[in-house]
């Protein structure tokens, strides 16, 4: 990754910085907390509409992401407008107003650096930072994590087994009263 991350011209701080995030990979999966100000007169970027406005921009970035999360097995938890400026801010300048939020589920670091890594990625994620007055993202590893989606299997083949059972309880009930 860092031999890619060079050739595609990252700046070396920033590729040193990636490297010591992979260096210290635990092998779980984490979750990519994003918040987002978009920015209410963006510049044009090639490739876009004209005029096009900041959730047009982030919609033409989004067109390549998603296929490259879900390709390894990663993908968004949950998006959606802020309803309020922020409620508790401390020790972060110009950190009270947010326009939007996302929280994106990454299976591991490796799926992360090739996802950011990949060339195809550069041209579209101009379509963000024109999109963007500014952002933070950072990782997390999850404490608890009900949306995790081996979880929500797992709920739903046991809610299944329960309904399945529940039929041929019934059904055999229904067939031993018929005997009678």
């Amino acid at each position: 990754f860092i031999e890619v991350m060079t050739n595609n011209g990252i700046a070396p701080e920033r590729v040193y910085y990636y490297a010591q995030f992979l260096r210290n990979d635990s092998g779980r999966q984490f979750l990519m907390v994003n918040n987002l100000d978009m920015n209410e007169d963006p510049p044009a970027v090639e490739g876009a509409p004209a005029g096009a406005d900041a959730h047009t921009l982030m919609g033409l970035y989004m067109e390549h992401m998603i296929p490259e999360l879900l390709k390894r097995a990663c993908h968004p938890v949950l998006m959606g407008p802020a309803v309020y400026s922020a409620i508790d801010v401390t020790g972060i300048e110009d950190g009270q107003d947010w326009t939007d939020a996302a929280v994106f589920r990454y299976r591991s670091r490796r799926s992360f650096m090739e996802i950011i890594s990949n060339p195809a990625i550069l041209g579209p994620h101009d379509f963000k930072l024109a999109a963007l007055d500014k952002t933070i993202a950072y990782p997390m590893e999850t404490d608890l994590y009900l949306g995790d989606p081996r979880l929500l299997l797992g709920l739903i083949l046991l809610a299944l087994t329960a309904l399945i059972d529940n039929w041929m309880i019934s059904r055999n009930q229904a067939q031993r009263a018929r005997s009678k």
